[in-house]
């Protein structure tokens, strides 16, 4: 078991004297019924259904009261109800309207009992005529595996703690940076984790890979249910890897004939199914971060290593000297949107870039992150300090006085000055390995 953030906010819930039904989201395969199968040894009475299973659909739609429904979720598995706490776990509930309605009986009639729901595709639903239960549930995002969970994994969590203390970064950094390149070819999806752990082999697990791919083309019917759209789709899923955090042109995209509508559709749904997310600019400097959705945005995969992959770069990183090098920096990049998006577990987080708007200079910053609702800009790259042009220009204009640059060098904070307007400002040259601990960091600068 190695999704340890996850199963530390699980536990919190479990936990929570105002507890609801809990509904897991996230891509296929990110390892949402491993988990809440490992969660669920923690408790006495342990029930999981999986509504892809015509009988387990049947048991959990029928119109019962509620008591008497429970007693047969326990008949069903032959379980005599011991005392003490029962979790009943319903994966793939986006198959019934009618199992996710009811979810709201669960908190209104049996609080005591706990509920876990788990679905990839509940957007499928949308145009189904139901109740939903909206304000009686929980949601949880879940994720591939952070470098953090990948570190624990392989058993080199001591080495990020050591890098945390005063004095011992430059002694693990190098150890670290390896790891850290590791993780970037693995990636965090369970599957690929698992296999990297038993084999300790990068290229040996292609088969996993692909078996990822291939679930993702084979759901396109279920979450596009439209002819065209359905097409459109599996075309992203087979030519959009290599678009990967670049900026995105929807008409024409990957030089098809698609139109910008189709297209933008086709990606809302990839979105919705957590597969992807379209990363769109701001041009204010301070909160509230505002996107501009009438530009172009950047296109983030949910997995670096998918990526890797999909675009037949692993090569190309396993021979690079600095990660920065590789694909114009974009790997790099990549990476570090798919890190910032473990710092926090709110469903709703979304990525966001700065450019410079009005006349004049342009500039762009790789990122902007909101920490006690200032907004950070973070930049992805190496070299010297007076080199940051668009964190210069983001300074400038915005009232925070703390940047990130994240690199393949050590933990450092500098005390830089921008060049036009001579405005001192803290610069926090992070690691990749420390992404998941930036916001301390930034908080102990600000």
């Amino acid at each position: 078991m190695f999704k340890r953030d996850i199963c530390n906010e699980l536990e919190i819930w479990k936990k929570s004297p105002r507890r609801k039904p809990l509904l897991l989201r996230g891509a296929r395969q990110v390892g949402k019924t491993t988990v809440v199968n490992e969660f669920g040894k923690s408790y006495d009475n342990y029930l999981p259904f999986n509504l892809e299973r015509p009988d387990h659909k049947a048991l959990l739609e029928k119109e019962l009261p509620l008591d008497i429904l429970v007693e047969q979720l326990f008949l069903f598995h032959r379980q005599q109800r011991q005392e003490g706490n029962t979790l009943i776990f319903i994966d793939e509930i986006q198959n019934s309207a009618k199992v996710i309605s009811k979810l709201r009986f669960f908190y209104e009639d049996r609080p005591d009992l706990h509920v876990i729901a788990a679905g990839s595709l509940l957007e499928s639903l949308v145009n189904v005529d139901f109740s939903f239960p909206v304000g009686r549930v929980d949601y949880l995002p879940m994720r591939p595996c952070s470098f953090r969970e990948f570190a624990s994994a392989i058993g080199k969590n001591h080495l990020l703690e050591m890098a945390k203390v005063s004095g011992m970064a430059d002694v693990v950094h190098n150890e670290l940076m390896t790891f850290f390149n590791t993780y970037l070819l693995v990636g965090g999806m369970p599957a690929a984790v698992q296999a990297y752990i038993e084999e300790r082999d990068l290229l040996a697990f292609d088969d996993v890979y692909e078996t990822l791919l291939q679930a993702y083309r084979d759901d396109a019917e279920k979450y596009a249910r439209a002819g065209k759209l359905s097409d459109v789709v599996r075309f992203v899923l087979g030519h959009g890897w290599g678009a990967a955090g670049s900026t995105v042109t929807l008409s024409g995209f990957a030089n098809s004939d698609y139109r910008s509508r189709e297209v933008g559709e086709a990606f809302r749904l990839m979105e919705k199914a957590m597969l992807l997310e379209l990363v769109y600019p701001i041009t204010n400097t301070s909160a509230p971060a505002m996107p501009e959705t009438k530009r172009q945005p950047k296109l983030v995969w949910l997995d670096t290593g998918l990526v890797n992959y999909a675009a037949n770069i692993r090569n190309d990183i396993i021979g690079a000297n600095d990660i920065m090098d590789v694909w114009r920096g974009r790997i790099a990049e990549h990476v570090v949107a798919q890190e910032l998006l473990t710092l926090n577990n709110k469903i709703s987080q979304r990525r966001q870039f700065w450019i410079k708007g009005g006349g004049g200079d342009s500039a762009e910053v790789d990122f902007i992150w909101t920490i006690d609702s200032r907004l950070i800009p973070i930049e992805v790259k190496s070299g010297r300090n007076s080199h940051l042009r668009s964190i210069h220009s983001f300074i400038d204009l915005s009232p925070t006085d703390v940047a990130v640059r994240v690199w393949s060098g050590p933990l450092s904070i500098d005390e830089v000055q921008t060049t036009i307007k001579k405005k001192k400002f803290r610069l926090i040259n992070l690691p990749f390995y420390l992404i998941g601990d930036m916001e301390r960091i930034v908080r102990q600068n600000m």
